[in-house]
């Protein structure tokens, strides 16, 4: 029996599944079947769609549509010959079908042929009008190529078709930030506000542009906006608490903050940044407890821990702040954060040895920055281990070849470790590098920069280098 084509399309899944409990044999129509495969895909049920697949091809046989859909269930399961064989079969019934052309193009795009998707995707927008999905589709295989030129354009053909098309709007202003094209972004969303006031979307991503270029006024302007279009917009009131913590604003940021917490279930991120606010007010009791919801609302989250060990540490509380880096290594113990966190603790308590630890597991776990190799070599320098000390300076300077720092650091421990030759090389190379650094050597080494020897070395070098 045919279904009532007035149905709602619940009823239509309503039946084809009585159907299948009862085998019983109903009718329906292309477009009914059309309607369920579209439920079940959609909803990952698989196998129900293939099983509608099957009934609605024996039902209608010479329907384009399902076969269309059978292609997408066959691309799904990686059955890339059987697609393409189907297709060519599709392909001799109506040469002029665009939809051949896009799933022959998302074909290609799952096997990484992104050019050929392309090609494809631009033969279908010749065959249709209705090309609002193609300049969608072609948006996407050029954000896989790289080239966010196109995939910018492409995405703004989308917006210009349907201003509500947010996921593409999201898509141009994404663009735009990954070509460092701030200016070009705010210029757009301006645009775009003049046809449409009150979206509370563009408005909050302009808000976004204008904090990316430190135009702290502008981006809170935008935000106030946002939040007028939908006074329910979370994500709008916490970027407005972000530009009031920039501009010193801390308790119109903490009461931006709570407003997203009353809003909806509050999130840790919110709680880290009430911390923040609370901690630059002095309001030390309750920056302890934002921090504390921090990072049992979210244990994963690693500025949460950093930010109550830096709390503790500030505080000089240094027993607490290695309680909770602990805490937090032993929850992710490959942290580099973490660790680097622990070495600075441990360094403060003048517990060298764990520091030294500490400062090899930064570095085992991928952490190279300038800070690392300095402060880890003055640990070393401090447990008097200067062989050690000089090798991790060594290491350092591999990555960072022409620091002054670095190097000033090692003609000193060169110095302290009677190496002479070493020393005077390194010392005439720091002061070459930048000779207004030579501070940094005599604050670090004072025993060294009154003795004779050094200071007509020095002067000699100061004066070839000028």
């Amino acid at each position: 029996m045919a279904l009532d084509p007035n149905e709602h399309p619940d009823k239509s899944i309503s039946k084809f599944e009585s159907m299948l409990r009862t085998d019983d044999i109903y009718f329906f129509d292309a477009e009914d079947f059309e309607e369920i495969i579209h439920h079940y895909l959609n909803n990952g049920k698989i196998s129900l769609g293939k099983k509608a697949i099957q009934i609605g091809l024996e039902q209608h046989p010479n329907s384009l549509e399902l076969k269309l859909l059978q292609v997408e269930v066959l691309a799904f399961e990686d059955k890339y010959e059987a697609a393409e064989k189907l297709l060519d079969e599709i392909q001799n019934l109506d040469a002029y079908n665009e939809e051949i052309y896009i799933q022959r193009a998302n074909l290609q795009s799952k096997q990484d042929n992104h050019q050929e998707a392309v090609n494809l995707l631009l033969e279908a927008l010749h065959l249709t009008d209705d090309s609002f999905d193609i300049h969608s589709l072609l948006g996407m295989e050029y954000l896989f190529m790289d080239d966010y030129e196109k995939a910018k354009r492409s995405f703004m053909k989308c917006v210009e078709y349907d201003d509500r098309d947010y996921s593409s709007l999201y898509n141009v202003v994404y663009c735009f930030e990954f070509l460092e094209d701030f200016d070009g972004a705010i210029h757009y969303l301006n645009d775009y506000l003049e046809r449409n006031p009150y979206c509370e979307v563009a408005w909050h991503q302009l808000g976004k542009m204008y904090y990316a270029m430190d135009m702290y006024p502008e981006a809170l302007t935008a935000f106030d906006f946002a939040v007028i279009s939908d006074d329910s917009f979370i994500g709008a009131y916490f970027e407005k608490g972000k530009v009031l913590e920039k501009l010193g604003r801390y308790n119109e940021a903490i009461e931006n903050y709570e407003t997203t917490i009353t809003i909806e279930d509050p999130t840790s991120h919110a709680f880290l940044r009430l911390g923040k606010c609370h901690e630059k007010l002095g309001n030390t009791d309750l920056a302890k407890y934002y921090y504390y919801n921090t990072v049992h609302e979210d244990p994963l989250l690693d500025k949460g821990w950093l930010a109550i060990t830096d709390f503790h540490f500030n505080l000089k509380d240094y027993e607490k702040a290695l309680y909770y880096i602990n805490k937090a290594i032993n929850i992710d113990g490959e942290n580099t954060l973490y660790w680097k966190k622990a070495a600075k603790i441990y360094f403060a308590m003048e517990n060298y040895d764990e520091a030294d630890f500490a400062y090899k597991q930064t570095v085992d776990l991928g952490n190279y920055e300038l800070s690392t190799w300095r402060n880890w070599a003055e640990t070393l320098k401090r447990i008097g281990d200067l062989d050690s000390s000089i090798q991790v300076v060594i290491q350092g300077l591999e990555f960072y070849p022409e620091n002054p720092e670095l190097t000033y650091k090692l003609a000193g421990l060169y110095l302290k470790n009677g190496e002479m030759a070493e020393a005077k090389k390194k010392l005439a190379e720091a002061i070459h590098l930048d000779m207004d650094k030579l501070q940094l050597f005599d604050e670090e080494f004072p025993e060294f920069s009154e003795i004779k020897w050094v200071k007509a070395f020095v002067s000699k070098i100061k004066k070839t280098s000028t």
